[in-house]
């Protein structure tokens, strides 16, 4: 029976896959309706409906405006701190005394603090609005006075003439505010109703013009009558306040009262008992106490006294028996000082866990030392220099110097290695008789050359005509002067160029030429701490200080600080009336290390600024003197050194100072033979990085004295041979884009034989680029006392011109 069988092209259908997958359907009945948690989260987190992101939008705002509410509420409450306002007059007709006695004249409970710098300070408290104020005020002039008071102020409220506004000197003040970081501010007009009616309005809209350029979109408040001073209370307490980041992270404290007392070691230091309100985060006992202008200090305990200004006094009664009452007014300070049966320890430093105030590395003198070389060791070394000294061989006539070093003297092949130096000495003498001995042809065939002395070319130098050579050279000197080139230096006529500049080295590139930032590190770097990471030690210190629950005051308590270790004089200067500001430092703070910052030159001051003159910092919340380093801000990994402050691009100023954590803002001061400071450059701090290199780079040129083609013979660069030789490994370039090396030595005059890339012109320049990395010097003082005032007539020319 014949059986059909399927031919080649019949058609395969795929096999069913059964059991590889699954449906849908079959894979819900199998999980009964259970279903993993991130795959959950996830689709509910992005399929959320119209609604549902509507309602989240929502609660995001109304927790973001509690919280602005919140923190509203809380300054100048009766639990938090009073609302401080800094009053600065900007123009010499303003008077602050006016405006002080109208704020005072409001029908709210007036108290008297103190004077701060001379000027009146006093506590405004008004229960029916539920605020309480602390005033004080500075004048433009005083600086340092003005900045302090501003790092803790709540609110700054400028008090402007209606005519010109600000004059120079509140023009230069406004620059130092705005380069420190401005908290919430107001301005207030003082002196409208003084003019006629009809050019009120224009003078309004003349000074709102002005006020567009510093003060966009601000509204401006009049302080003339006692209304006036109403309606600008009510908007203080009203106004949305501003942070400034160096002090949002920190703890600071407003002396109000401070007591120094000597120890019994010295009547020069003691504790000093610091009272006032706790702002910014809670103080721990345990971290250090940065005063600002004086250096950093531990914190001894912290003691609660009665506050000297609630807002509302209490109300006790006198006798159980008795119904009258009596009212105990605890704003009375002579009151205060006498309920010393009400004074609380709060919290005592906990010796364990407080930090060091060790601010640098004590280096070891015996770490990484080496061996001294035994006198075996010095023998062979001395045996070593033996075997290099200069023979004297008999060669071919035309032999090099390179040929020369490959051709083995007879006499000297048959001596031993270790024949001491009389034998060799006799061999020569030996040598010298059978040479004059010989036979003539002998002497023209062969000639004597000494090895390892420089090839005198007579022929050469005959030919230099050296009172030329110093006209020509003066010529130079005057155009280069004209030219005035980055980074030129006159070669040294009276000390050889390879000793002057032994620290230098050439590089094929600086971008890219590598070089070891721990290669050659001076002493000071032993006294320096350093990062391994330090944007990740900020990340992680940050996080902590917001996440930890430290003990100790809370923000808004009275408290009274025992700081101990304090010299004398910061007791003193407090009751000269210099205002006493305290910040608490973070983990790390108080230790030494390199710190860049990145500056701009302030447009009203134009004088030459060398690099290392001594300089005052205003950097976050210190306040300290330093000699720096200028630098160009590069994203590379070296950075050319600037000999001078450039006016018109952004450099990295780098200082031996303590560590501190950005965003911070910079401010460089001047110090005047006068004792005046003058604003320089204004910026932010930008690292701390002991690694960023600094390198100073040196350039000697040289002129084309004869060109071939690609080979050019070029002088001035050097003045002798030695010099030539030393630098023949550097690569040269030209001013017109040529590169070159140096070929050989031409003579004793410094002349040199060079090969470039191409054919140099006559009027093109030959010059050698040398680099040595240089570091800051060691020059910090945490103490800067007080400088004098400034007046108008002392502002730069430039910066009137400039507010013209």
């Amino acid at each position: 029976m014949a059986v059909h069988r399927a031919g080649p092209l019949k058609q395969q259908n795929k096999a069913h896959k059964s059991g590889r997958h699954r449906g849908r359907g079959s894979a819900q009945r199998d999980g009964k309706g259970r279903v993993a948690v991130k795959a959950l989260s996830k689709r509910r987190r992005k399929e959320l409906s119209r609604v549902d992101q509507r309602h989240r939008a929502s609660q995001l705002r109304k927790q973001k405006k509690e919280a602005v509410l919140a923190e509203k509420r809380q300054l100048g409450s009766k639990d938090g701190p009073p609302h401080q306002v800094l009053l600065v007059p900007l123009h010499e007709r303003v008077s602050l005394g006016e405006a002080l006695q109208l704020l005072q004249n409001t029908d709210k409970k007036v108290v008297p603090v103190g004077e701060q710098a001379g000027m009146p300070s006093f506590m405004l408290l008004c229960p029916q609005l539920k605020h309480r104020w602390f005033f004080t005020s500075a004048k433009p002039g005083d600086l340092h006075t003005l900045l302090d008071l501003a790092k803790v102020a709540d609110t700054i409220l400028f008090v402007l003439d209606p005519v010109e506004g600000w004059d120079s000197t509140g023009d230069y003040c406004l620059s130092c505010l705005f380069a420190q970081g401005l908290p919430t501010y107001s301005l207030a007009l003082q002196g409208v109703g003084g003019l006629l009616p009809k050019k009120q309005a224009d003078a309004k809209k003349k000074l709102s013009k002005a006020l567009d350029k510093r003060f966009p979109g601000d509204k401006l408040l009049q302080l003339d009558t006692q209304q006036d001073a109403v309606l600008l209370l009510r908007h203080l307490a009203n106004q949305k306040q501003r942070h400034l980041a160096f002090r949002d992270r920190r703890s600071y404290l407003f002396a109000h009262a401070a007591d120094f007392v000597p120890s019994q070691e010295s009547s020069l230091v003691g504790t000093l008992k610091v009272s006032g309100y706790v702002r910014g985060q809670t103080l721990n006992v345990n971290r250090l106490l940065h005063i600002v202008g004086h250096g950093d200090f531990q914190i001894k305990q912290i003691d609660a006294p009665p506050d000297p200004f609630p807002l509302n006094p209490r109300v006790i009664k006198a006798s159980k028996g008795l119904d009258m009452v009596m009212q105990i007014d605890v704003a009375d300070a002579d009151g205060a000082v006498e309920m010393e049966e009400d004074l609380k320890v709060l919290v005592k430093a906990d010796p364990a866990r407080q930090e060091s105030l060790q601010s640098e590395v004590v280096p070891d003198p015996m770490e990484g030392e080496q061996t001294w070389p035994t006198e075996e060791e010095l023998n062979e070394a001395k045996d070593f220099l033996k075997q290099r000294t200069r023979v004297v061989k008999k060669v071919p006539k035309g032999t090099s110097s390179y040929q020369a070093e490959w051709i083995v003297d007879e006499e000297a092949g048959s001596s031993g290695e270790e024949e001491d130096e009389d034998s060799g000495e006799e061999e020569t003498e030996d040598f010298m008789e059978e040479e004059d001995s010989g036979a003539e042809e002998s002497e023209e065939e062969c000639e004597t050359m000494t090895l390892g002395e420089s090839v005198r070319d007579d022929q050469y130098d005959e030919k230099i005509d050296e009172e030329a050579e110093e006209q020509m050279l003066e010529k130079y000197k005057q155009e280069r002067l004209d030219e005035m080139f980055p980074d030129e230096v006159d070669t040294p006529r009276d000390i050889a160029a390879r000793i002057r500049f032994q620290k230098y080295r050439g590089l094929k590139s600086f971008r890219t030429s590598p070089w070891d930032p721990k290669e050659n590190l001076p002493q000071d770097y032993a006294r320096i701490f350093q990062f391994q990471d330090f944007s990740r030690t900020r990340k992680r210190i940050f996080k902590e200080t917001k996440e930890e629950e430290s003990e100790g005051a809370e923000v808004g308590w009275y408290v009274t600080l025992h700081v101990c270790g304090v010299p004398a004089l910061v007791g003193e200067s407090f009751r000269q009336g210099a205002p006493l500001v305290m910040f608490s430092l973070l983990p790390h703070e108080q230790k030494m290390s390199v710190l860049n910052m990145v500056v701009r030159r302030h447009p009203g001051n134009l004088e030459p600024v060398k690099s290392k003159e001594e300089m005052i910092f205003h950097c976050g919340f210190r306040r300290f003197r330093a000699s720096p380093l200028y630098s160009q801000h590069t994203a590379a990994d070296k950075h050319k050194a600037e000999r001078f402050l450039r006016p018109d691009v952004a450099l990295v100023v780098t200082v031996y100072a303590p560590i501190t954590f950005p965003p911070a803002s910079v401010l460089l001061f001047k110090q005047k033979p006068d004792g005046k400071h003058s604003l320089i450059a204004t910026g932010s701090l930008l690292s701390v990085d002991p690694d960023r290199m600094i390198i100073k780079r040196l350039v000697l040129s040289g002129h084309p004295f004869k060109i071939l083609t690609k080979m050019a013979v070029v002088r001035y660069m050097f003045f002798n041979r030695e010099d030539v030789l030393w630098f023949k490994p550097v690569e040269l370039r030209t001013k017109w884009g040529r590169r070159g090396h140096i070929k050989e030595a031409l003579g004793t005059h410094g002349h040199m034989k060079c090969t470039f890339d191409g054919q140099l012109k006559s009027q093109d320049t030959v010059l050698m680029n040398l680099y040595k990395r240089v570091f800051p010097k060691w020059t910090y003082d945490p103490y800067v006392p007080e400088p004098l005032p400034w007046s108008k007539d002392e502002i730069s020319p430039e910066l009137e011109e400039d507010m013209e």
